[in-house]
């Protein structure tokens, strides 16, 4: 995990990451799963199951994974 204490660029981060958008402050991870449909962080999208996994934003910003981070 990385830590972004920017907004500017965690916007940079999340509009070059099709997985990544915004839900208020947080920045919510989407990835497409069938095993999702039974999962705790499953989330029904456009007739589509995918794992969601929120970032919450902190004092000192967001931990999300170094593979977003290029």
């Amino acid at each position: 995990m990385i830590s972004i204490n920017s907004l500017e660029k965690m916007e940079t981060i999340v509009s070059k990451n099709n997985n990544l958008s915004w839900e208020g402050w947080d920045v919510v991870e989407m990835i497409r799963s069938d095993r999702a449909f039974t999962s705790k962080q499953g989330a029904l999208k456009n007739n589509a199951w995918y794992l969601k996994k929120t970032f919450v934003v902190s004092r000192h910003g967001w931990e999300i994974p170094d593979k977003y981070v290029r």
